[in-house]
């Protein structure tokens, strides 16, 4: 992004200002990094109770099939994603992945099925592109629409059920991944049961001339505080969870990249509707083979965190390169640094030592299952 481009700004831009929040360029949006009550004690309250994110600079889009039944559009969409989204139910959303055709990683999202058409949301600094990408490949069959008027936040935590069943009620028959319609104070939101920081919880999307109202009433609720990109990069790394462009990008596989779990049987090799999505060749020769490099977690020894960048070596000398961490920091909720990144396939087993190269030391790290903290995910 240039840097004399001005920064857009969420519809809850104003709120932010009178919450006290710092606010910093992200992804061409000015955005809150933390409030008053800092990074760490947003983190730990999220844990506890329940945090609530702006994450408006998201797309959103929709795909409505021309044809009319929404399995026509389903089957477009699998042209260019490798996830079973014909099989996806009414009123359910999945993890997706846009590929390229090396079997790369173009960004992620999530695909709810609403009924009539497809919902989509997708990352901030890839929104233009993957809408241009939709376009180009759905165009023809699809009405392919991105959402300008609508902001976003999610609620997460163990108290957020609770703070959003007294606005509605039946939030409490929804399980994780469950989209649905329902009016808060007023408002018709679309809500879904998921979210980035490994807490049950929810995506509200709402209409951006009522967003501020619906947030600053949901705020108004004790168990309830606003948190920033710190304490949100921070929770999505304790819980395991990728972030585009840090740990996912057009050079990593979904194998590569541990997201197996992604790619449905169906659309595999023996499946229904295997490969025919961009890099299928080299992501199911992937599955059959396996990735040379693979994503781990890492626990550094001591409490000293290991940033995004750092290399990693099989010896204390440095002189066996065996991969890269691609996010680190401190993990408040298990009280010690954490991070992720890429070694050879050789040196992922959980309790392999490694040594990540810190300003010409080399410190012990050892690899660890993901995620660091158990989800607490209503399934």
């Amino acid at each position: 992004m240039d840097d004399h481009t001005p920064l857009k700004q969420t519809p809850l831009h104003d709120l932010h200002l009178s919450l006290g929040a710092r606010m910093v360029p992200f992804a061409g949006y000015e955005m809150p990094v933390q409030y008053p009550a800092g990074v760490m004690k947003e983190h730990l309250f999220t844990r506890a109770c329940a945090g609530l994110f702006d994450v408006s600079h998201m797309g959103q889009i929709t795909i409505r099939p021309k044809s009319g039944p929404i399995e026509d559009a389903a089957l477009a969409l699998e042209r260019i994603v490798p996830v079973d989204v014909l099989g996806l139910a009414e009123g359910r959303q999945r993890y997706g992945l846009f590929t390229n055709q090396t079997g790369g990683i173009l960004d992620d999202l999530m695909i709810a099925n609403r009924g009539d058409h497809l919902f989509l949301v997708v990352n901030a600094s890839c929104k233009e592109a993957d809408f241009a990408h939709l376009k180009a490949h759905l165009g023809e069959s699809c009405d392919v629409e991105m959402l300008e008027d609508r902001a976003l936040i999610a609620l997460q935590g163990p108290h957020a059920e609770c703070v959003l069943a007294e606005l509605w009620a039946d939030v409490a028959t929804m399980r994780f991944m469950d989209v649905a319609e329902a009016a808060l104070h007023d408002v018709p939101c679309i809500i879904s049961r998921s979210g980035y920081t490994g807490e049950d919880g929810f995506e509200i999307s709402i209409p951006a001339s009522h967003a501020a109202d619906v947030t600053r009433r949901i705020l108004e609720h004790p168990d309830v505080m606003p948190i920033g990109l710190g304490a949100r990069d921070s929770l999505r790394l304790e819980a395991g969870l990728c972030l585009y462009g840090n740990d996912i990008d057009t050079g990593t596989t979904p194998v590569e990249a541990a997201l197996e779990w992604a790619l449905q049987k169906v659309r595999r090799t023996g499946g229904a509707r295997a490969g025919g999505f961009p890099g299928s060749d080299r992501i199911l020769a992937d599955f059959a083979t396996g990735a040379a490099r693979r994503r781990v977690g890492l626990k550094p020894e001591g409490r000293a965190p290991v940033r995004g960048g750092v290399s990693l070596f099989a010896d204390p000398d440095g002189n066996t390169p065996v991969g890269t961490v691609t996010s680190g920091g401190f993990g408040p909720s298990v009280d010690g640094p954490v991070a992720m990144g890429y070694v050879d396939q050789a040196h992922t087993a959980v309790g392999t030592k490694l040594y990540a190269e810190v300003r010409g030391k080399y410190l012990p790290v050892a690899v660890s299952a993901l995620p660091f903290i158990t989800p607490t995910y209503k399934r």
